[in-house]
């Protein structure tokens, strides 16, 4: 499909700095296809759903990816450098984006404070391979003491990472170390929340996908297909994938709190929508004239143009329906992005594919 039919005039106010406060006092606009839209707040979502459906949430923990450090090679004149991780391949080993990719070359080392790194490949986009002098859970603590908290570049260009943002990124539900972005959708879910939807019968799962800085990347090519994603790494365990069987087999839904979750899912669902334990990389594109075997409803922020967290939604509730629901968030004075309001979403036609 061609890039430029996901392409909306986004004006810069759109884009919000901070999260609302209280976490869950953002606004949530309830999508069903056909139907008129409806003006909520995130605390209304236990009453947009029905006893017996089943949340799905990512319970990713963000690390600190941002590392910047000196470039040093025989012979030449150190060079300031940023390293954003995206994927660790092995316990001494991450694939990252470097800056300036241009001048980094195999074979240099770079120094991020006590923590240094060789880069040991190259590839297009400014991508690169490091392998660290340390692995494992030194590796870790390390990253934990040189590195930044990673916020994405819509916000960091605007105003600098603070102490609030420590708290402000991470969902309150967060466990397992490894992602170098928030699964966004999460960070609406206060305590208080968590338990009203509990009170209303609903049904809190996890699942764990590593988020990576491939989620900021702008889509380049001209056409869908042109487009790479970048893998990252997701869990799904035996018990919770049949038990949310279970949950469809009664009549429940299965709602999936972020592209993240829907993304985990959908990769570990057979043709018939039946899930099975999954452990691994996923590098799944979804685009408008995907058939969802796994996910029913799906809560989301508001996303940018022509990326392809956009062409997800509009894979999910349809290309036109989205079209209209962006121009009526922008026109209502929704909040965009990482730090923005949200959605749920329910599934629309798929019969409006260009």
């Amino acid at each position: 499909m061609r890039v430029d039919l996901f392409d909306f005039d986004l004006p810069e106010s759109c884009i919000a700095l901070r999260p609302a406060e209280p976490r869950d006092g953002g606004r949530l606009l309830v999508v069903r296809p056909g139907e008129d839209l409806a003006d909520r707040t995130v605390r209304d979502l236990p009453a947009a759903l029905r006893s017996g459906d089943a949340l799905v949430f990512n319970d990713t923990r963000v690390i600190p990816a941002r590392l910047i450090g000196v470039r040093t090679r025989p012979g030449a004149p150190g060079q300031r450098t940023e390293v954003m991780l995206h994927l660790r391949e092995a316990p001494a080993r991450w694939r990252a984006f470097g800056r300036p990719a241009k001048r980094l070359t195999p074979g240099d080392a770079i120094q991020f404070g006590a923590l240094q790194a060789i880069v040991a490949d190259k590839a297009e986009g400014g991508e690169i391979v490091l392998d660290f002098d340390r692995g494992g859970a030194e590796l870790d603590a390390a990253i934990t003491q040189e590195g930044a908290l990673p916020l994405p570049p819509y916000i960091a260009g605007k105003r600098p990472t603070d102490a609030r943002d420590a708290t402000d990124y991470q969902t309150v539900y967060a466990r397992h170390p490894g992602a170098v972005a928030a699964p966004t959708a999460g960070l609406h879910f206060s305590d208080a929340l968590l338990t009203d939807l509990d009170a209303a019968g609903l049904r809190r799962h996890y699942v764990t996908l590593h988020v990576g800085a491939g989620t900021f990347l702008p889509v380049k090519a001209d056409d869908t297909d042109a487009h790479r994603m970048h893998a990252e790494i997701g869990i799904l365990d035996a018990d919770t994938a049949a038990t949310l069987n279970a949950v469809r087999a009664a009549g429940g839904r299965i709602v999936a709190v972020g592209t993240t979750a829907l993304r985990l899912l959908e990769s570990a669902a057979s043709p018939d929508g039946t899930l099975s334990a999954f452990s691994g990389p996923t590098d799944i594109f979804i685009t408008p004239g995907y058939r969802f075997r796994a996910v029913d409803a799906l809560v989301t922020n508001f996303h940018l143009p022509r990326s392809t967290l956009f062409m997800l939604v509009s894979a999910f509730s349809g290309l036109d329906t989205m079209r209209a629901v962006y121009a009526h968030a922008i026109r209502s004075g929704y909040r965009f992005y990482s730090y923005g309001d949200a959605s749920l979403l329910f599934p629309g036609p798929r019969a409006d594919i260009p």
